[in-house]
């Protein structure tokens, strides 16, 4: 709780901003790392601040992107034996002990969310706010999956088992938008702000 309360106090001014969620393990010759890098640009140039888990690799780039374009950068970093560093393109930076509050934190601050190639705490962070929004317990938002090479498995293995099987409700995969086009990702994300505005018009708050 005492993690939450200096997050909720370090980034009260920020407004709503997008998650980026990805791999720490992505290195900066990847073509993920430079669509990452290139998300953050865009987003910090429509005035929208970016939220990543302030570590290397997919986090770095996004964190780089919007940093680089005079943008806010907001690093919520988690103390990890394998990450001993944070990255240095943050302009808001917390650190975290637990994952629990650090996720909070991500679903109290943003509008909208990314997810780039990444391993169980990117899928772990991916399932975490489809649950929520799929129970409504935070407001509906864009979930979009960049890298549909790397998605298309995953979506089919949903579709086939779990929708199949009834397991999730017959519109539950529209909560996802997956595209490689930037285009469409601002598009998406900057549609949601406009239309739906209002419902994020409340202070950030931890999920009902």
């Amino acid at each position: 709780m005492a993690e939450m309360q200096r997050a909720a106090e370090t980034l009260k001014d920020l407004g709503w901003g997008v998650s980026v969620f990805g791999s720490a393990r992505i290195r900066p010759d990847s073509p993920y790392y430079a669509l990452s890098e290139q998300v953050g640009a865009r987003l910090a140039q429509a005035g929208l601040p970016v939220i990543a888990g302030g570590g290397p690799g997919i986090m770095e780039a996004a964190n780089k992107g919007a940093f680089e374009a005079g943008g806010q950068s907001v690093g919520l970093n988690i103390k990890l034996p394998m990450e001993t560093t944070n990255n240095r393109y943050q302009t808001h930076s917390l650190t975290f002990d637990y994952f629990y509050s650090r996720k909070a934190t991500f679903f109290m601050h943003s509008a909208a969310y990314i997810a780039l190639p990444g391993g169980f705490g990117t899928l772990d962070e991916l399932f975490e706010v489809l649950t929520l929004v799929q129970t409504r317990k935070v407001p509906a938002a864009p979930i979009i999956l960049i890298g549909t090479a790397f998605w298309e498995g995953l979506v089919a293995w949903v579709r086939q088992e779990l929708l199949a099987n009834r397991l999730i409700g017959p519109n539950d995969l529209d909560l996802l938008t997956i595209t490689d086009d930037l285009d469409v990702v601002m598009q998406t994300i900057n549609h949601y702000c406009d239309v739906f505005s209002e419902e994020r018009q409340a202070a950030p708050a931890l999920p009902e």
